[in-house]
């Protein structure tokens, strides 16, 4: 891992964010160690009741992580009847490849879909003539913490009868008209990796519906297909949720609005003062508190200079994602579908750091060093 002078602005400080909270999650460990009881339990009821109540959704399963949250929404629905091999689900096709990976695993089709190029999630105009008799879902994705959602998106899917899959990874405590990301669709997949607005100190993540035959699948498929030890109904998994990630998850819940909040105003800090006429900065939204800005991506056509530059300057920055899921060799079958936006976007954005921990200062650094790129 490359290493980076004391005077340079990392891109994620993990360490300075999990230290604000270190005597809590120290608490916490210590208690679950000397309980000798490290999975499915207290910690995880509560951080499930917890997350539940914060969502405002009927049930939360904690899974191992993000992409099995998602995995299991969809072998749920399988097992349900709800869908079957060779069904068709709607994604967008600039998403990181964890939803792509999610639709094949079960043996169902990907419909990747242009992006809208001023969100950077799926264009919801584009999404009605991709739907045939084999759709049965559309999943989207909150990118970059902007959250994706519409009255045409709910219509579509009455009109169809097609289920909405959230990937949520990226955005929890984003709202639409006062719903939190997370309880829009029918189901959404929820990742707690360290970088994420919710991090945990490992891999974690929570499926969150309001469906109650669904949850109980999901907790089955999860637990090697049971509900009952020794009992199998389903042909599982092991993905569940630890003690440990648990307790840390219910400390840091705590914080989120707030961390969320400083990740806003950062935000609009960026948008007010990056000046530079040739880089393409986020819209904001009128309601200011709609996005939660897990990243703040903008784009240039001088992408990788400006990735140099910002670097010989002392600014740390990542491209999410250099390479677009139907150009990966996982997915060769797709790489001959005509996705331009897709394409552009991937060969133009860049990551500027905005964490929680960051300052005004820092931000205005950054935002006058991109003014004097050219």
């Amino acid at each position: 891992m490359e290493r980076f002078k004391g005077d340079t602005i990392k891109f994620l400080d993990l360490k300075k964010i999990n230290q604000q909270y270190a005597s809590e999650l120290k608490k916490v460990s210590n208690e679950i160690i000397d309980s000798g009881w490290y999975i499915q339990g207290k910690h995880v009821q509560h951080f499930e009741n917890s997350l539940a109540t914060y969502l405002g959704a009927k049930h939360v399963i904690g899974v191992g992580n993000g992409l099995d949250a998602l995995r299991l929404i969809i072998k749920a629905y399988i097992e349900i009847g709800a869908f079957k091999q060779g069904d068709e689900i709607i994604v967008p096709a600039n998403t990181f490849i964890a939803s792509f990976l999610a639709i094949s695993e079960n043996n169902l089709k990907i419909v990747p879909v242009e992006p809208n190029i001023n969100t950077y999630n799926i264009d919801i105009e584009r999404i009605e003539e991709k739907i045939t008799a084999k759709t049965k879902a559309i999943m989207i994705v909150h990118l970059y913490g902007r959250i994706c959602w519409s009255d045409k998106l709910k219509e579509l899917a009455r009109k169809y009868d097609l289920k909405i899959i959230e990937d949520n990874a990226q955005a929890i405590g984003a709202n639409w008209n006062e719903i939190k990301s997370g309880n829009l669709g029918n189901a959404a997949g929820i990742s707690f990796y360290p970088g994420k607005n919710l991090g945990a100190l490992g891999d974690a993540g929570a499926v969150s519906t309001n469906d109650e035959q669904l949850a109980n699948v999901i907790r089955a498929l999860g637990n090697y297909g049971s509900n009952k030890k020794y009992i199998h109904d389903y042909i599982g998994l092991n993905s569940r949720l630890d003690e440990f990630q648990a307790g840390f998850l219910n400390i840091k819940l705590k914080y989120l609005d707030k961390e969320n909040s400083i990740r806003r105003e950062l935000a609009h800090l960026y948008s007010e003062n990056i000046k530079n006429a040739s880089i393409d900065t986020p819209k904001l939204p009128e309601n200011r508190n709609e996005h939660v800005w897990h990243l703040f991506v903008i784009r240039s056509k001088k992408r990788n200079e400006l990735h140099s530059y910002l670097q010989n300057n002392g600014v740390q920055t990542l491209i999410h994602y250099p390479l677009a899921p139907h150009k990966q060799q996982a997915y060769l079958d797709l790489e001959n579908y005509n996705l331009e936006i897709t394409e552009k976007i991937h060969n133009e954005v860049i990551s500027l750091p905005i964490s929680p921990t960051m300052t005004k200062t820092e931000v205005l650094k950054i935002s006058n060093l991109i003014n004097s790129f050219s």
